[in-house]
């Protein structure tokens, strides 16, 4: 497929600047473009490796110029050139196809207009699915649930019964929601299972990752809040409550009755105890061990979690550590300070 610099700009809204009938036949990065292709720089501190690539034309923000390639300016040069991309490589807008006759859809259960429902789903009683939905094969939603409009649900999605989902949730395939809470105590020496009647609420405009798992609440609901995106593998536990616009990394593990503010972000293999919350906008650094609350606006790093210039102190102390001790047992051999066979260090006898 090929299309004009001119046509692109327009389809973005841009600033053409250059060859408006430039042939554009693909749209690729900067290190992979070729000539009569075009790429894009995100931000104006990027603009230095533009003369760099082979591209013919590229996308890049309002205050970058640069002589001897057509530009088209654009205040965000990332969401334009992926739109360019989809219109170069064929991405177009998904066409729902009905509901698969292979597919099992309870009587009860009500789907909205222009459903994707592909083979071996299979739809529970009394749920309820909204308009636009898509359901890829093999996703399994229980009984008395209730998803948005412009839901995406990947393979071998499966979500519990009485579990609640917003508009536009993209749930990534293996993803399990509504499972039944770790929740155990010991009576008469063994561990007997305590009831998980709570469900899971999720808002709109959430995102959830491959084979990531959300438990059902013991009483009242585990919830996620609009906007939230978690990512692969991570492990929500009961009567969590995650607040707006959050982003957990992979791997990431919640212990049960925790919370979190909006906008807080979790590095990868973050480990957060039970009963503890987090503060809006607070950063937790990859591997940080979160026990105790954490303030609103923190950076925290390390496991105990310190904050994050503390952190970084002991880290640089870490290092160190070897020729630490290096210089240590120097200065106690110097003064017969050395340690007995035994462990002890008692002095040595001076030299005769």
């Amino acid at each position: 497929m090929s299309v004009t610099a001119r046509e692109l700009a327009h389809l973005v809204g841009g600033q053409l600047i250059g060859d408006g009938e430039l042939l554009i036949h693909a749209a690729r990065t900067l290190e992979k473009a070729q000539a009569n292709e075009i790429t894009f720089v995100e931000s104006a501190k990027h603009a230095g490796k533009l003369p760099l690539s082979k591209a013919s034309a590229a996308v890049v923000p309002a205050q970058v110029s640069l002589e001897g390639k057509t530009l088209i300016q654009c205040a965000d040069p990332l969401a334009a050139f992926i739109t360019i991309f989809k219109r170069l490589h064929g991405k177009g807008d998904f066409q729902p196809f009905g509901i698969d006759p292979r597919a099992e859809v309870h009587s009860s259960a009500q789907v909205g207009a222009d459903p994707s429902i592909a083979p071996f789903v299979v739809v529970g009683e009394g749920t309820t699915i909204g308009k636009n939905c898509h359901l890829h094969a093999g996703v399994v939603v229980g009984k008395n649930c209730r998803i948005g409009d412009d839901a995406l649900l990947y393979p071998n999605v499966t979500i519990y019964d009485d579990v609640v989902i917003g508009d536009r949730v993209i749930i990534h395939a293996g993803a399990v929601v509504g499972a039944d809470g770790f929740g155990y105590r010991l009576h008469h020496d063994r561990h007997v299972k305590v009831s998980q009647f709570g469900a899971v609420l999720v808002g709109s405009d959430v995102e959830i990752g491959a084979c990531a798992c959300i438990d059902r609440g013991t009483f009242e609901p585990t919830c996620i809040g609009d906007g939230t995106k978690i990512d692969n593998l991570v492990q929500i536990a009961h009567n969590v409550r995650i607040g707006k616009h959050n982003v957990i990394a992979a791997q990431a593990g919640i212990a049960g009755s925790s919370s979190t503010g909006n906008y807080v972000a979790m590095g990868g293999q973050v480990g957060v105890a039970d009963h503890v919350h987090i503060g809006d906008g607070a950063m937790l650094g990859a591997k940080t061990g979160i026990a105790n609350t954490v303030a609103p606006g923190k950076r925290m790093f390390l496991y105990p979690a310190q904050e994050d210039r503390e952190a970084h102190r002991t880290v640089a102390c870490l290092r160190k550590l070897p020729e630490m001790r290096r210089n240590l047992l120097r200065v106690l051999k110097e003064l017969n300070l050395l340690e007995n066979g035994d462990g002890s260090a008692e002095p040595q006898a001076p030299a005769a």
